[in-house]
């Protein structure tokens, strides 16, 4: 069986391939975890979960953005695969949406920290050894480098925490990730816990989307 993980740079298409840039952010979530789980300090304990958190949900949502549509259109069976990643998303995000709900040392949030780490391994997993390589085999390196581009560009960009409610697709996932992503980040830079306020961004992605199709509509007319 092919997989990503033990390729070169060159076989995967150069530096710029969203497949190395992909295999090397699920490197940094591996060490992250494993850092966390052998380290004893609670407080440093909680600066690596929350830097993880911020990887993994940044990393989520470039997928579904910009990746999984280009599976769905070039690789056969594009549809299943996503659709089995999308599942482990939501699974993760809302483990991890519950963790955020609960505080540091409680067991309950302990147990569902390690839960949202074994999906994680299983989805990178998944990622490296099903889809990737379908993907690999169904685009030439120039088209890669170009996804990459793409793919780094949302990355850079995204929410960094759960948000379950959210669709996992374009064009929706698109428009409630910009106030999702200011609120986010402003969340990280002020050291800020707990859940977003979800109802509130969903209202404000709502009217987004209403001016979009208002903007598309007269464009047409």
């Amino acid at each position: 069986m092919r997989t990503i993980k033990d390729q070169s740079v060159l076989q995967l298409g150069g530096h710029g391939s969203v497949l190395v840039r992909q295999r090397r952010e699920h490197v940094q979530m591996d060490e992250l975890m494993n850092r966390y789980r052998a380290m004893g300090d609670t407080r440093r304990r909680e600066q690596i979960l929350r830097q993880l958190v911020q990887l993994v949900f940044s990393h989520a949502f470039a997928e579904e953005s910009v990746l999984w549509p280009a599976v769905r259109r070039s690789v056969p069976g594009g549809e299943e695969l996503t659709a089995r990643v999308e599942e482990e998303h939501q699974e993760i995000n809302g483990l991890v949406a519950d963790m955020e709900r609960l505080s540091p040392g409680d067991r309950e949030r302990e147990d569902k920290v390690l839960r949202a780490f074994d999906l994680i391994r299983q989805d990178i997993r998944d990622e490296e050894d099903l889809l990737l390589p379908r993907l690999q085999d169904a685009m030439d390196d120039a088209r890669l480098r170009g996804l990459g581009t793409a793919w780094e560009a949302v990355r850079r960009t995204a929410p960094t925490h759960p948000h379950p409610v959210i669709p996992r697709r374009p064009p929706g996932n698109a428009l409630l990730g910009v106030p999702l992503s200011l609120y986010d980040r402003a969340r990280d830079a002020f050291g800020v816990n707990g859940p977003a306020p979800d109802r509130a961004l969903i209202g404000v992605g709502a009217a987004l989307a209403a001016v979009t199709a208002v903007v598309v509509l007269r464009k047409r007319l």
